[in-house]
């Protein structure tokens, strides 16, 4: 309760004036505005994103490069299984193609030398033509 002047047997005319003045309801919005990123720290975002581009980038291209000489031996060593098998076929082809030499020389009528019908021939550096190459008849005259 107020005191009024002396009087505290008065009653409150504010309680009334306060009821029949709240017929409406006071609402208030209270508006916060976002503040801007300064400069400086937009900058700091700016170059780490790029940094973290980047590194990625380079990540990527080491990868793309391993990959990429792992992809080359996996070539180079299927490569090398097919020269070794091809070695392998023409190997046993030059076996065969020896063992027919003899045969279609018997074929032929040549017969083989005996140890007494060799004839030795000499390499010799020495004896040369004009035209710096060796002739068979050159050194069958010496």
């Amino acid at each position: 309760m107020a005191y009024t002047r002396g009087n505290l047997a008065v009653k409150e005319k504010a309680s009334q004036e306060r009821v029949a003045q709240q017929r409406y309801k006071e609402t208030t919005k209270v508006v916060t505005r976002r503040t801007g990123l300064p400069a400086r720290e937009k900058f700091l975002y700016l170059i780490t994103l790029v940094a973290v581009i980047v590194v990625g980038g380079v990540m990527m291209s080491r990868y793309a490069h391993i990959y990429d000489l792992n992809k080359q031996a996996q070539t180079t060593l299927s490569d090398v299984r097919d020269a070794e098998k091809t070695i392998a076929d023409l190997q046993v082809e030059k076996e065969k193609l020896n063992n027919l030499v003899i045969e279609n020389a018997r074929k032929l009528g040549y017969v083989e030398a005996s140890g007494k019908d060799v004839i030795f021939v000499p390499r010799s550096t020495s004896a040369k033509n004009s035209t710096g190459t060796e002739s068979s008849s050159d050194t069958a005259n010496k």
